[in-house]
């Protein structure tokens, strides 16, 4: 690990300040992607600014029609939250399939977005709720916000402070994990909202993404047997040591069906 200087912010406006007036620094959140990252030297920051002590971007509240989650709220929070489980049960069970233990209670929601690995579980129910993600002064829909590998709309030094998750009628995430590390070879997210169905795929491309053929047929007959017809493209899906994009693309529609499946 490379020598950095370490920061403990205690308000977002000083957190802030400290990143603009670094030369290369970057935000730990909850370090579950950035400290592996510093041991094996494959980041070399000239400063580390520590979010965990900023009360303001924690928390877990109802307004409206929606769940609002601070950016550094715990995976194992979200999953235990009573207010997730009676709104969004969905939400609070991919949230308790991240991971182990240790993952669920040191990884935040905003870290894991921010990050956009492939394979994480959280992005998959950003874009089938139509989340709204916010920043201290702007708010990005889930439609815009994950652009490619490990990429996202944020600018650079720009922050997650909440994500707002509206209430579907009906939502299920399924998910064909990594035996290891739990992470998602591929994942569905399927939704019923007040503006149609979404279905959300993590894991199995660069990036999550729509799976907007699904959508159409569910829209017109929420089945499983709706999904039958409807062959998955391997095209521009991810193939490594883990799955095929074949492999890949054949989950997508097993997991997409038993999530249907979970909501009849």
């Amino acid at each position: 690990m490379h020598n950095f200087n370490y920061h403990r912010p205690k308000t977002l406006s000083e957190a802030s300040e400290i990143f603009s007036g670094a030369e290369d620094a970057v935000y730990l959140a909850g370090g579950q992607t950035l400290i592996p990252t510093l041991k094996q030297r494959l980041r070399q920051p000239s400063d580390v600014i520590d979010l965990s002590h900023l009360a303001e971007l924690r928390g877990i509240a109802v307004e409206k029609d929606a769940v609002v989650i601070g950016a550094m709220t715990r995976h194992g929070e979200v999953a235990a939250s009573a207010d997730v489980r009676r709104l969004i049960p969905a939400l609070a069970h991919l949230a308790g399939e991240i991971g182990d233990p240790q993952v669920r209670n040191l990884g935040t929601l905003g870290g894991s977005l921010a990050n956009s690995d492939p394979a994480a579980d959280y992005p998959a129910a950003v874009l089938a709720l139509g989340a709204t993600i916010h920043t201290p002064t702007r708010t990005i829909a889930a439609d815009d916000f994950f652009t490619g590998l490990f990429e996202t709309a944020l600018e650079p030094g720009e922050m997650i402070v909440k994500v707002s998750f509206p209430v579907p009628k009906r939502a299920a995430y399924m998910k064909f994990r990594n035996p290891a590390s739990r992470y998602a070879v591929a994942g569905v997210c399927v939704a019923d909202t007040v503006s149609g169905v979404r279905v959300a795929v993590t894991g199995a491309g660069p990036y999550a993404f729509r799976q907007t053929e699904m959508e159409t047929v569910l829209s017109k007959s929420f089945t499983p047997g709706a999904l039958a017809g409807i062959a998955v493209s391997e095209e521009d899906l991810n193939s490594d040591l883990h799955a095929t994009a074949a492999y890949r693309a054949h989950l997508v529609g097993v997991m997409a069906r038993r999530a249907v499946e979970a909501l009849i």
